[in-house]
């Protein structure tokens, strides 16, 4: 009940702040008229803010509908209010706004970043000097931008992957803990069923 809680209130504030972002990026970006921007970088960038805001947006309904019902359930000291609590049978919904405010909202995020720097930077081409083969200074900052920004993204997913193996392998020993505490159980209520009945 308190990590469904605690996982609902981080994808609240998590979502809330990086889809704000995300819609502010959009609206603030100013494109230059007179330069000509590649129709695939403009899709890209439209397309990522859409799909951010939208898993954002997600993942922040699902808390929003989900957290009030868990708070109701919390806030009432007794042990019997916790079955009462939608937390078991939410757990998936409650999983994916995890997923999509933690994962896959966090790598939309980081691309939202490169992107923006090639709109923002790509524009800064020095129009006064002739072409000497060289790469313009916008053109150079949105390349370092992305070649930060990509084993930055690689190293969250493999800390993802990790995290998520370890949590599971977890999980997994714990049920593995709890189902030989039953079998023990189980194997002594046997042995003294048939003491009583040799009795």
């Amino acid at each position: 009940l308190y990590l469904s809680r605690a996982k609902l209130k981080a994808t609240s504030r998590t979502s809330a702040l990086l889809s704000g972002f995300a819609m502010v990026a959009m609206v603030e970006v100013q494109l230059e008229r007179d330069h000509k921007y590649p129709p695939g970088l403009l899709i890209a960038f439209s397309a990522c803010t859409t799909i951010l805001v939208a898993v954002h947006l997600f993942a922040l309904m699902i808390s929003t509908c989900i957290l009030p019902n868990l708070e109701a359930v919390s806030n009432v000291h007794n042990l019997n209010s916790v079955n009462e609590s939608p937390h078991e049978r939410m757990h998936r919904h409650i999983e994916l706004a995890w997923a999509f405010s933690t994962v896959i909202g966090t790598l939309l995020f980081l691309t939202e970043v490169v992107l923006l720097c090639w709109v923002k930077f790509l524009p800064l081409e020095s129009n006064t000097e002739e072409n000497n083969g060289t790469i313009s200074s916008g053109k150079a900052a949105a390349i370092a931008s992305t070649c930060i920004m990509v084993p930055f993204a690689l190293v969250f997913i493999v800390f993802a992957v990790h995290f998520y193996r370890t949590l599971v392998s977890h999980k997994t020993d714990r049920q593995i803990r709890e189902l030989d505490q039953v079998i023990r159980l189980q194997e002594q209520l046997d042995n003294r069923s048939e003491n009583d009945g040799l009795k």
